[in-house]
């Protein structure tokens, strides 16, 4: 995979001076998971439902992304974690089926972009920071963005969200990586 500079893909090129609509792999494109378990750690997985993206490569400030997650296809690194995942102590997945993470500023960062939005899980908004790298995916032609894979990287507090089940054998923080494989809409 050939690496993209955002710094390379901020330059004012006419021919990418609008936001470019842009449609999910959702069977490539993943939301992964880890966090604490003693001195261990628990990881998982949750497919991505739908999303919506439109970059701007002119004005990454224009960009815009809305990812929602199923709750209820989640999993976890063994079974007992999936099922406690799942209940109502942590996501409670039969009352809250999805999340979802909506942007709300997308700003350059070094060689990559920081994306602030909005998560809502368990039915509770709270704004998270995700750290985006954008990469062209292999065959294109060089210059060719009609084929992207986006990783992004956060943490989140599962407190912050009610999901404070199992507390004395999990922790509290949990860290989110997000690869996302988009083409060109149209």
């Amino acid at each position: 995979m050939l690496r993209i500079a955002l710094a390379l893909l901020l330059l004012p090129l006419p021919a990418l001076a609008a936001p470019r609509a842009y449609v999910l792999d959702q069977a490539a494109s993943s939301v992964g998971f880890q966090a604490g378990f003693g001195p261990d750690r628990i990881t998982g997985s949750f497919p991505v439902a739908a999303a919506e993206l439109s970059i701007d490569f002119a004005a990454l400030g224009a960009s815009t992304v809305r990812v929602v997650m199923d709750v209820t296809h989640g999993s976890a690194s063994f079974p007992f974690a999936t099922e406690a995942m799942q209940g109502p102590k942590v996501l409670d997945a039969r009352q809250f089926p999805q999340m979802t993470f909506t942007s709300t500023a997308v700003r350059k960062a070094g060689d990559g972009a920081r994306v602030e939005g909005i998560l809502t899980l368990r039915g509770v908004a709270r704004p998270v920071t995700l750290e985006a790298r954008i990469y062209r995916q292999r065959g294109p032609e060089a210059g060719d963005l009609s084929h992207l894979t986006i990783l992004l990287h956060g943490a989140v507090n599962r407190s912050d969200f009610g999901a404070t089940g199992w507390a004395d054998m999990v922790g509290d923080r949990v860290e989110i990586d997000i690869r996302a494989l988009i083409r060109e809409a149209g």
